[in-house]
């Protein structure tokens, strides 16, 4: 009776041989590439970096980066309030997707091309639409690990930390 070891997977890029030790994922809707803990199973739409790759990739322009070092969920409950955290973000419509929105050529005779609140030209739009999606995203916060907040309350006023 052999056992047979499960496929090392490596790593995405071309000509990178290494060992994955993570995996990167496109949410393409919300414009963000997040960099996570190797997944368990091989996803086609999703890229495995090896640690030299994961520590130097970048987000294409325009996107967020996001790092996910680990994922400690106890319970369901746990899940489920974050699934909902993250969801509640994504409601909010914005001007680029908005079913009743006029049509952009359909301008009013006073419309001013270089005003940057009314303008329907890329560079103005593109920033009131970052600045929609960033609203989107703005009730989410880091908060940090308690044992971390522990470990800095306990020391001296006025050491450095480590």
């Amino acid at each position: 009776m052999t056992h047979q070891r499960p496929a090392e997977r490596h790593c995405s890029r071309p000509g990178c041989g290494r060992p994955a030790v993570a995996t990167l994922t496109y949410a393409y809707a919300e414009q963000t590439a997040v960099v996570g803990p190797l997944s368990e199973e091989k996803d086609p739409h999703s890229w495995d970096l090896c640690e030299h790759h994961s520590s130097r990739i970048t987000a294409p322009h325009g996107w967020e980066l996001v790092r996910v070092d680990r994922v400690e969920l106890d319970d369901d409950d746990d899940l489920l309030a974050l699934a909902e955290a993250v969801g509640a973000g994504g409601r909010v419509t914005d001007e680029v997707n908005d079913e009743g929105a006029r049509d952009p050529i359909d301008y009013e005779p006073t419309f001013d091309g270089a005003d940057p609140a009314r303008s329907n030209h890329p560079v103005f739009r593109m920033r009131r639409v970052a600045d929609v999606r960033a609203a989107r995203r703005a009730h989410l916060h880091v908060v940090p690990d308690a044992d971390d907040a522990d470990a800095s309350d306990a020391r001296e006023p006025g050491q450095p930390g480590e």
